[in-house]
């Protein structure tokens, strides 16, 4: 069975890679552009590792991590924060609303795939 991860960002460069890094690496991959979107797809795709941006319209990162974070089903989901935003704050404001890793951009993509394989271990 594949592994499902959501992408969620707001930049369609970000979106398309991750895709093709991922999906090259045998993962089942679904995307969304905001946080409002990613709960929807969230709901529907059932993943268990989401790769979740900071900065987007309609619903930041943040209020996305925790809205997922109160979802019964889901609290062996792994969110992964991947945003430009790495400031100590931001950071524990991530982590305080639900994140399991922080990820600052731009990032390396195999310490990324490391962090995501770890989640499947």
């Amino acid at each position: 069975m594949n592994k499902k991860v959501l992408i969620v960002d707001d930049e369609e460069n970000i979106l398309i890679s991750l895709s093709y890094l991922l999906k090259k690496e045998g993962y089942a991959v679904k995307t969304a552009a905001n946080g409002k979107e990613a709960i929807e797809r969230f709901r529907q795709f059932k993943p268990e590792v989401v790769l979740l941006d900071v900065m987007m319209p309609e619903k930041d990162g943040f209020s996305t991590a925790r809205e997922i974070r109160q979802m019964d089903e889901t609290s062996d989901a792994h969110i992964i924060f991947l945003t430009a935003k790495g400031t100590s704050q931001d950071k524990l404001k991530g982590y305080t609303s639900g994140a399991d890793d922080y990820v600052v951009k731009p990032f390396d993509n195999e310490a990324l795939l490391d962090k995501i394989m770890d989640k499947f271990v």
